[in-house]
């Protein structure tokens, strides 16, 4: 394949790369910083992408690798800002009661460990099978139906009220 084809496959798969890191780092600008880097590198490194392999899962695989760094250095670092301290600012309440639940699902995901809520998205967001996912994040499939198992029942937990303060719901 041509190195034009190969880079029209890469061009292709950045916005499903956008929409993965948002969800994962919710935050928009540090989302486009890390698909920048994802595709810097992944052009520096195309040569290295073989033919018949998904491009999408070599993708996501750099951008898991990338962000996985990213993590360690700044867990190094001394000036960390503890979870609590890092809460998103939230504007009055939404008024219609399914756009209150899409906001619990996105805190419930948001709380997740980083390890579960990249299983959630790849496999529940971007679609990615099984194997994909495990390829994309270098673990066996085992562990990614584990941790997608207990994510889900984490997620129906704290929806159904079970981990978290009750909420009064006002008809």
């Amino acid at each position: 394949m041509s190195t034009d084809n190969k880079r029209e496959l890469l061009i292709a798969e950045i916005p499903r790369l956008r929409r993965y890191a948002i969800a994962l780092l919710r935050d928009r600008i540090a989302a486009d910083d890390l698909v920048q880097d994802v595709v810097l590198r992944a052009l520096d490194k195309l040569h290295l992408w073989r033919d018949g392999t998904n491009m999408r899962t070599w993708l996501f695989t750099i951008m898991h690798n990338l962000h996985a760094n990213d993590m360690r250095r700044l867990s190094r670092t001394a000036d960390n800002q503890p979870l609590e301290g890092a809460a998103l600012s939230h504007g009055s309440p939404p008024e219609q009661e399914a756009a209150v639940e899409l906001s619990q699902l996105s805190t419930a995901i948001a709380g997740l460990p980083v390890a579960q809520r990249q299983v959630l998205l790849l496999v529940g967001l971007e679609g990615f099978s099984y194997a994909d996912a495990a390829e994309a994040l270098d673990v066996p499939v085992g562990t990614v139906m584990s941790r997608l198992s207990r994510t889900r029942e984490e997620l129906r937990r704290t929806l159904d009220g079970e981990n978290v303060s009750q909420i009064r719901r006002i008809k």
